[in-house]
């Protein structure tokens, strides 16, 4: 029964971290921004992950709430620097962020657009189905975005009046 639970289990330390570390985010958020949850791009990604790691160790007691406040507020700093520099310098932007990707212009899919992203086909027939789409003539344009999300954009009927605005797919890679 030692598995589930022994005496020496420090559960009112986790519950009173849980409160701390929570407390330690929201200020943390607030002062950088919520940029710093942002899914824009893979070390979005990346920090996403280290915070997680870094809270469960702080939880479980593998390491002390100022050792994990400290790594959280440097992982935050970075986060706000790099991205402060990715809108000084198109060079590092393009560096650290994948540019999006059109995989399906109008009603073509654009099949080696699909294979360089490893994309199947049925994948991207279910991304449509989410999206409502009935035919393939209402697609304007489906993008691979740098997040891993992919997006359709559609019209509710071929016959619609609704106008598209191009500058939607501004940034988006016509070819790999």
């Amino acid at each position: 029964m030692k598995w589930i639970y022994t005496n020496d289990d420090p559960i009112i330390q986790t519950l009173i971290g849980c409160a701390i570390i929570f407390v330690v985010i929201i200020l943390l958020t607030r002062i950088v921004g919520l940029r710093s949850f942002a899914k824009f791009t893979a070390y979005d990604f990346a920090f996403t992950v280290a915070i997680g790691s870094i809270i469960s160790s702080i939880l479980t007691s593998s390491t002390t709430l100022a050792h994990g406040t400290v790594a959280i507020a440097g992982l935050l700093m970075i986060t706000f620097i790099f991205s402060w520099l990715q809108r000084k310098s198109p060079f590092l932007s393009n560096l650290i962020s994948n540019a999006p990707l059109l995989l399906m212009d109008g009603n073509t899919i654009l099949y080696k657009n699909l294979k360089y992203a490893r994309i199947e086909e049925d994948q991207l027939i279910a991304k449509l189905r989410e999206a409502n789409v009935l035919n393939y003539d209402q697609v304007i344009a489906v993008v691979l975005e740098s997040t891993g999300d992919i997006s359709v954009l559609h019209q509710a009927s071929h016959d619609s009046k609704e106008k598209f605005d191009a500058k939607l797919l501004s940034g988006v890679r016509r070819k790999p």
